[in-house]
């Protein structure tokens, strides 16, 4: 799984739960929430003031080990 700016939340952790730690550690805590379940990273990131770049780095070097 590749992941982008415009992946949506709700895909990258039914396909990769072990990304669910990076999502709290940055404060993203209502990832049950439907709503968040249906933004893209890049839209989460700018209601949380993440950078989405580092955000999707991390991301894909956590998928790509798996």
């Amino acid at each position: 799984m590749k992941i982008t700016k415009e992946t949506i939340i709700g895909e990258i952790l039914d396909k990769a739960p072990e990304c669910t730690p990076i999502f709290l550690a940055i404060g993203m805590h209502c990832l049950g929430c439907p709503a968040s379940r249906g933004e893209s990273i890049e839209m989460a990131c700018q209601v949380h003031g993440v950078d989405p770049d580092e955000l999707v780095k991390k991301l894909n070097e956590l998928v790509e080990k798996k």
